[in-house]
């Protein structure tokens, strides 16, 4: 079933969205009441990061000339492509997925979504107000707990999961994401905001997305007290029982193995070569040349972003814009060759 171009134009959608985004800027009663819910239902989702989460999104894909400005660089129309698309959602982040909604909402596609069981509340009482503000999205956006018969996919997951996307996905047009991180690169310069810029970078949710940073890359002889000062603006961190356990897990296994740390007492810094690194832990290594980290990771595949030197400033890891896409695959340039 195809929903009604008429009603459904491309600025009618834009029209749609933005009104979406007066809906969460306005925070009211049953919006809180919903965000309560999945905050009760995910204890990862605790409230400031789950308005953190929804600040990005109306300030960052949510407004008016953005999202003109992003359809005319792909010369959207009025027409509805009609194809139906199937969504494998996340659930490391509260509303990680909202961005592949968008993208195919905003295309004129079809979309099918299975979501994540640990973010399950708040995509889809969004849904459900765009229902409410115009009956033909009801035909455009609909939810499963298994896809079958899309004409294409997009799914995202661990390198686990991946495998069996791509066997189950592999005859259909497809996006396949996997585990990504993000790394910083120091000069040891960096001001005090910059440094809190960074914290945002390293906590924000907990550390649980592809975009938080694991990795620093830091000159030899490098000064940590300072940053670690920044880091205790996430001191709080040790009320949450889980990220508590994490921390006390990572520091005994830091302890039997005698292994060199640093930590304020909410987070441990460990010297290592991997870039990734578990909840409450965070690596670092020395480069001699400032350039040769940018370089090494410009073309990795694992690396979704680079904060600090000649990247993204410290603070904007967690907030993408609408043409940053996941693993650097256009999203919809996809969707437009459906």
């Amino acid at each position: 079933m195809q929903f009604n171009n008429n009603n459904m134009n491309l600025q009618k959608r834009i029209d749609l969205l933005i009104q979406l985004s007066k809906y969460l800027e306005k925070d009211g009663e049953e919006w809180r009441a919903v965000k309560t819910k999945a905050a009760a239902h995910n204890a990862w989702f605790i409230p400031g990061f789950i308005d953190l989460a929804v600040k990005n999104i109306c300030t960052s894909f949510l407004q008016k000339e953005k999202l003109e400005q992003w359809a005319a660089h792909y010369h959207l129309d009025d027409n509805v492509g009609g194809k139906n698309t199937g969504l494998v959602m996340a659930g490391n982040i509260p509303l990680v997925g909202f961005h592949d909604f968008l993208c195919v909402f905003i295309s004129g596609h079809r979309q099918t979504i299975k979501l994540s069981s640990k973010d399950d509340i708040l995509l889809k009482h969004l849904v459900q107000k765009l229902c409410d503000q115009d009956p033909a999205v009801t035909s455009a956006v609909s939810f499963a707990e298994m896809l079958k018969g899309c004409d294409a996919y997009i799914a995202t997951g661990s390198n686990n999961s991946a495998r069996y996307f791509d066997q189950y996905f592999s005859k259909y047009p497809n996006i396949i994401r996997r585990n990504r991180t993000a790394v910083a690169v120091l000069t040891g310069k960096e001001t005090p905001g910059e440094l809190e810029g960074l914290s945002d970078d390293v906590h924000s949710y907990f550390g649980l997305g592809c975009r938080n940073i694991t990795k620093l890359f830091v000159p030899s002889g490098y000064d940590f007290v300072p940053l670690l000062k920044a880091f205790d603006k996430y001191s709080y961190f040790m009320d949450q029982h889980k990220y508590k356990n994490n921390y006390d897990y990572q520091l005994s296994v830091a302890l039997m193995n005698n292994k060199y740390y640093m930590t304020n007492g909410s987070i441990l810094l460990i010297e290592s070569d991997d870039i990734f690194s578990p909840i409450s832990q965070l690596h670092y290594s020395f480069y001699k040349d400032v350039e040769m980290p940018g370089k090494e990771f410009s073309r990795n595949r694992d690396i979704q972003c680079i904060t600090g030197y000649n990247g993204l400033a410290f603070g904007l890891a967690q907030n993408p814009g609408l043409s940053d896409y996941a693993d650097g695959v256009d999203t919809m340039q996809f969707l437009l060759t459906l």
